[in-house]
């Protein structure tokens, strides 16, 4: 069973910037496709950005131009750069493959408040 490991949130205020971070353990990392997800409170998890075993990346919408995926597959890590934070932000973000494997990290919490 693949662990997964995030970190990097924190309480930032509008306009700032995190980056997260979340090491993997296990062999297959490499050939996978990765995302980071996010859990608002009181709303369903949802993809926020996703990145290919060759380093292909999708957004979604509401982040399009202020987050970027990136991963390095010999260190078995995937990061989230996230640039001019917004409010609707906060949320708790995990990393997960994607689609996601039947278990989940503790995920790092994101808020982003003034």
């Amino acid at each position: 069973q693949v662990q997964l490991v995030e970190s990097g949130g924190g309480l930032v205020q509008p306009g700032g910037s995190l980056r997260l971070s979340c090491a993997a353990s296990g062999s297959i990392f490499s050939i996978v496709r990765m995302a980071w997800y996010r859990q608002a409170r009181g709303k369903q998890r949802e993809l926020v950005a996703g990145i290919s075993a060759g380093g292909f990346t999708n957004y979604v919408d509401s982040v399009k131009g202020r987050f970027t995926i990136s991963r390095d597959n010999a260190k078995n890590t995937v990061s989230l750069q996230m640039n001019s934070l917004k409010p609707e932000d906060t949320a708790v973000y995990y990393c997960n493959r994607n689609p996601p494997w039947g278990h989940w990290g503790q995920g790092t919490q994101v808020t982003v408040s003034s």
